[in-house]
């Protein structure tokens, strides 16, 4: 299970047990910040894209969508999102639960400055029913990002 993969990665840490599982799904945005009764800017969410056959992850605030120009900009191509069964393949992780721990080793991590705002941040680990309570600093040295990027824009 995806879970088992973030629990074991995140075990060299000591934040296996730091993981919370929900009775209900918290598998979008909307469910999460339910979950965790929290503004769904707080939640960490990781988005799957293909960049030349590969897969790359980045990890944005909950309220903030990808700006296709700045994605462009940034990595030199259209942002183009993986369907669901290649998520699983490219990343390690399901539709729901995707996040950057236990992930494939070819998976090139990238956090989002929208996240730097926040004080606390949720992602998921591994499962559409998990997560984890975060701050910027300890996100950044669990998830062990290529670098920081400037691919969003607010929610209209």
């Amino acid at each position: 299970m995806s879970i088992d993969r973030a629990r074991e990665y995140l075990k060299k840490w000591n934040k296996d047990r730091d993981i919370q599982e929900f009775e209900t799904s918290s598998a979008t945005v909307a469910l999460a910040a339910e979950a965790l009764n929290t503004e769904e800017a707080n939640i960490a969410k990781s988005l799957s894209f293909r960049i030349e056959n590969r897969g790359i992850l980045i990890v944005v605030a909950g309220d903030v969508k990808v700006d296709n120009r700045k994605f462009k900009d940034e990595f030199s191509c259209k942002a183009v999102m993986l369907s669901p069964v290649e998520v699983e393949a490219m990343i390690g992780h399901e539709i729901g639960g995707v996040c950057p721990f236990g992930i494939n080793e070819d998976v090139e991590v990238y956090l989002d400055m929208s996240l730097k705002r926040l004080a606390t941040l949720y992602p998921a680990c591994g499962s559409p029913n998990s997560a984890i309570q975060l701050n910027c600093a300890e996100l950044e040295e669990l998830a062990k990002p290529r670098k920081w990027v400037d691919v969003c824009k607010m929610k209209n």
